[in-house]
């Protein structure tokens, strides 16, 4: 029996302004047990609080991203475990990440694989990645969000195709369907994230962060309330030194310097 590694299941490389949080149990096809998604909670939280992160990229790498929770973990969960578990603190602790979040996906992106990489904001596949929800397959449903995303973004009927049926989606229908943002060569999918991060990263810290809770507001509260909610944060934007910076630069014809303030 071979050893078990000793890398870690999650590995942060800083670049300037951005953040690259890259899966790394590519022996498990990245598949998310309970430690592995503890590490990427803890990892997350981190550049959360840092002022000088101004987006993440998450990534599994070239060849996978995440084939699913680790099946061997589910054999012995009941309900009461299951209502227990850390894996769920540790996914709102993912769902709560104000920092902006790009995933970078190739490969096998299932189950919640799939409902990670649709957490974050913007989607960058390889062409080789393929979306799905198996769960069904295993007499079980999504439960981090697969459900609810897939047909707040595709409508029911498709997202049945997905959730009920287990079809899964290539990254060119993905794209078609507004699930993913940009469709690169596997060997560049890394590559890309990054850079519609770094895009990201020039943009004012502070309203890209409104920005984020503006958008998620449509998924999760009705109009009237969503329109109240982008109207306080605009009026909350309107004092910070970043607006003015965006101002006068725009007046100045220079590019803009945000500070984050």
């Amino acid at each position: 029996m071979s050893e078990p590694s000793q890398d870690p299941p999650v590995r942060v490389h800083r670049d300037g302004a951005i953040a690259v949080v890259t899966l790394n149990r590519p022996d498990r096809r990245n598949a998310l047990t309970t430690e592995l998604l503890e590490t990427l909670r803890d990892a997350l939280q981190q550049l959360d609080t840092d002022p000088s992160v101004r987006a993440v990229v998450l990534t599994g790498g070239t060849r996978t991203f995440a084939s699913g929770a680790d099946v061997r973990e589910l054999r012995s969960l009941r309900t009461a475990d299951y209502l227990t578990s850390p894996r769920l603190v540790a996914w709102r602790a993912v769902m709560s990440v104000r920092t902006p979040l790009v995933a970078a996906v190739a490969g096998p992106v299932l189950g919640g694989g799939c409902e990670l990489a649709l957490c974050a904001d913007l989607v960058v596949a390889a062409d080789d990645a393929v979306f799905g929800q198996p769960e069904i397959r295993l007499g079980i449903i999504p439960g981090a969000g697969g459900t609810q995303r897939w047909a707040r973004v595709i409508g029911r009927y498709a997202a049945a195709e997905v959730v009920l049926l287990g079809q899964t989606v290539d990254a060119w229908r993905a794209r078609e369907l507004g699930i993913v943002h940009r469709v690169c060569p596997r060997e560049r999918v890394v590559e890309a994230g990054a850079a519609v991060a770094r895009e990201l990263a020039r943009h004012a810290p502070v309203a890209l962060k409104a920005a984020r809770t503006a958008l998620r507001a449509a998924d999760e509260t009705g109009l009237t309330a969503a329109l109240e909610l982008e109207r306080a944060l605009l009026a909350g934007l309107m004092s910070t030194e970043d607006k003015n910076e965006g101002v006068t630069a725009f007046l100045e014809k220079r590019p803009a310097h945000f500070q984050g303030r």
